[in-house]
């Protein structure tokens, strides 16, 4: 049976001459100079949130909670990112198992900030709206990455080693067509439902407060506002290129190589910028 390929880290080059090809060539040192700027600037940044904890004081025992949360969520990926910029600029040289079991915690850590995003949003809608939401912390962590852990395991299935040339790439490969479709959809439904509570809160919060009560903490007002308006900026894009990839797939129309090609360009940039949030 014939396997379909996508790589969600790593560009894949061909020397068949294809403007695509040559994009994707051209297109792998500004994304490596991206992924360095995430890692000099996210590491030492997310590690003194960890630590120093800044203006934590004037926040809510549960949004402290979050906040650290968000800030491990974003470490773990952001640890990966040397390996991934050698194997975007190079070859992937680390072995099957460091391929599957890194791209799990890429996909762990996503997630984790994802939901982190979708709690914080509800948490702040719940408080103020209903000026109700009791729940123990420990269990609540437990169960957000609980569900990442799951959303990720497509991970360590269809993440494989694939020749390309002379270079080894870590890149996705599905064993069929009904599988891959399986794995963006996953994706895709949990990436939109996500935003539609976070777009839900929020409206609803503008609905039904006062601005003056919505704002009575400006500073976690503002530093909540961020990281929404960066969530959405990000993800939107990259789940509009995955409802085209399926689309495409679906119905193998003459722009479907073109639109996964353009997938692979986009879930290297957007899942990794990312972290920056």
């Amino acid at each position: 049976m014939a396997t379909v390929t996508n790589s969600a880290f790593t560009s894949m080059t061909s020397p068949s001459g294809d403007p695509d090809d040559l994009s994707l060539d051209v297109w792998s040192v500004p994304a490596a100079v991206i992924m360095s700027l995430c890692f000099l600037l996210g590491v030492p940044g997310n590690i003194a949130v960890i630590i120093l904890k800044p203006n934590f004081q004037q926040l809510s025992s549960m949004t402290q909670s979050l906040m650290l949360n968000l800030a491990v969520s974003d470490l773990l990926c952001l640890l990966t990112l040397p390996l991934w910029i050698y194997s975007l600029l190079y070859s992937w040289i680390f072995g099957l198992m460091a391929c599957k079991i890194l791209t799990f915690l890429i996909y762990c850590s996503v997630y984790g900030s994802l939901l982190t995003v979708v709690l914080l949003s509800f948490q702040r809608y719940m408080l103020i709206v209903h000026q109700q939401f009791q729940t123990k912390m420990r269990l609540l962590l437990v169960l957000l990455w609980s569900v990442s852990l799951i959303l990720a395991i497509p991970a360590l299935v269809v993440r494989q080693e694939i020749p390309d040339e002379q270079l080894v790439r870590c890149s996705n490969q599905y064993s069929s067509q009904p599988q891959m479709l399986a794995v963006l959809l996953t994706e895709t439904l949990v990436g939109f439902a996500s935003c539609f509570i976070v777009a839900f809160s929020y409206i609803q919060l503008h609905r039904k407060v006062n601005r003056a009560a919505f704002f009575n903490n400006p500073q976690t007002s503002r530093l909540v506002t961020r990281i929404i308006i960066v969530f959405f900026v990000l993800w939107i894009p990259y789940h509009t290129m995955n409802v085209l990839s399926v689309v495409a797939t679906t119905f193998h129309d003459k722009l479907s190589e073109r639109t996964l090609q353009q997938r692979k360009r986009m879930q290297t940039e957007q899942t990794l910028i990312l972290q920056l949030q």
